[in-house]
């Protein structure tokens, strides 16, 4: 019989594998950049913002367009693909999946905000 320290223990590697899982494919699909380097490039390209409406609303890097993760796989197309695309939401997580997504459906050049929202010092509008 298997103790519960066991299945917890299962869980969390299993847990840990996913997570390296999504972190590998990401850096395969997308350049991870610095703020410097997002704010850079970002003027000749577009600046997506996985997070939800109401977040969106609250504050975005400016420039940016609302295109929250949960809408991203029937509205990618609205994404050029002859442009680059920088994605970044609260942390780095949904952008990661977001630069897989876009990634398998052909998109080239990506590049994701290290640091997300929560930690941007540039140019913002609410």
């Amino acid at each position: 019989m298997i103790s519960s320290l066991m299945i917890v223990l299962l869980i969390i590697v299993v847990f840990f594998a996913i997570n390296l899982s999504t972190r590998l494919r990401a850096k395969k699909a997308a350049k991870i950049v610095s703020e410097d380097e997002f704010q850079k490039g970002s003027h000749r390209g577009q600046i997506i913002d996985l997070r939800e409406t109401r977040d969106f609303d609250a504050g975005h890097v400016l420039g940016a367009r609302s295109m929250p993760y949960s809408t991203l796989k029937t509205f990618y197309g609205n994404i050029r693909s002859d442009l680059p695309v920088y994605l970044y939401d609260q942390g780095m997580t949904i952008s990661m999946r977001a630069a897989i997504l876009l990634n398998k459906k052909g998109y080239k050049k990506l590049y994701i905000l290290k640091s997300g929202y929560r930690n941007w010092n540039g140019k913002t509008k609410k």
